[in-house]
């Protein structure tokens, strides 16, 4: 979801009585030590007596702490697709094995963002966490899919370019899914986004452009 949007922008706001307290000391599990880390002790204190199954839907659905930052979650969010994307460039693998990777990644960022956002949700008590960046990897990973036949960082950027533009000005339909419920409703706008991009980046390559 664009981290612009009003629901999501006052949740910090509405849900801020509820993390105020600091983390005991005695709390040792390993994705508390990794919240810690990233100083915030108010979402480790929320977790302390969460399922473990809650503490890591937690960590997936920010991007391991990225969209815990108080400035552009959602850009940053983005960026950690990108940095999946250019991940599988090491590999080096031929157009058509790229093209599988990227699309079963493109599926299991999906599958997974649903899962955690929908936890996440029940967990703040919020429809739409801005802290929630699982959807912007996702829509940005689908972005630059097309980019699995021809690599160029002419690619890159207009496909983090394109994708962030849509994601935040949401031309019809994307506005609509929003209100979809739970997980769906955090993650189905960013791929709508995601594949709206993706199509201007493969017009872009048949045109040389890209």
């Amino acid at each position: 979801m664009g981290e612009w949007e009003n629901g999501r922008a006052g949740e910090w706001e509405n849900s801020s009585n509820e993390f105020s307290s600091p983390i005991p000391p005695s709390s040792h599990s390993p994705i508390l030590l990794l919240i810690r880390i990233l100083k915030v002790n108010q979402s480790a204190h929320i977790l302390k007596k969460a399922p473990a199954a809650d503490r890591v839907a937690y960590l997936v659905a920010t991007g391991l702490g990225a969209g815990l930052s108080r400035f552009a979650p959602g850009t940053i969010g983005a960026l950690e697709g990108v940095a999946i994307y250019l991940a599988t460039i090491l590999l080096r693998l031929g157009n058509v094995e790229h093209l599988v990777l990227l699309v079963a990644l493109d599926v299991l960022v999906f599958a997974l963002g649903v899962w955690a956002s929908e936890r996440l949700c029940r967990m703040l008590a919020v429809k739409d966490p801005s802290r929630a960046v699982v959807d912007e990897i996702s829509g940005q990973l689908i972005a630059l899919t097309p980019l699995a036949f021809a690599h160029s960082w002419r690619g890159v950027v207009a496909g983090f370019a394109l994708f962030r533009l849509f994601d935040i000005f949401k031309p019809f339909p994307i506005r609509k899914l929003e209100r979809l419920r739970g997980g769906y409703g955090v993650m189905m706008d960013d791929v709508l986004a995601g594949v709206y991009a993706a199509a201007i980046v493969w017009l872009g390559m048949q045109l040389k452009l890209l």
